[in-house]
């Protein structure tokens, strides 16, 4: 799996390209607790070229997730391919993170 990170303002944007599986849910792990760590409060996770999610991959933004809620932050989620939205929709994950058709509506909704 291949992470791109950019910013816009004070949004932290991280696209997923592959599959977020039990061997890449590290890479993402340790992408995102060192912007945790520096005080960053604002993700946008792009979805729009991640072919496959596993229960890893949910652990990984579950954690996220909960350690943002007390410091005010959010995580939203882009461009969410069907499967994976089912995927989220089956473990019950879609009330815990905000969803939107594309990074670019986040971006607007966030800043």
């Amino acid at each position: 799996m291949e992470i791109l990170q950019e910013q816009q303002g004070r949004v932290i944007i991280l696209s997923l390209i592959g599959r977020l599986d039990a061997n890449t849910s590290k890479d993402l792990e340790g992408k995102l607790l060192p912007l945790l760590d520096a005080d960053n409060r604002l993700f946008i996770i792009d979805f729009a070229q991640l072919e496959y999610i596993s229960s890893a991959g949910l652990r990984v933004l579950l954690m996220a997730a909960k350690k943002l809620k007390p410091l005010d932050g959010t995580i939203a989620l882009a461009s969410l391919k069907d499967h994976i939205k089912e995927i989220f929709e089956i473990a019950g994950f879609l009330s815990l993170f905000q969803i939107f058709s594309g990074k670019d509506d986040a971006i607007k909704q966030m800043l």
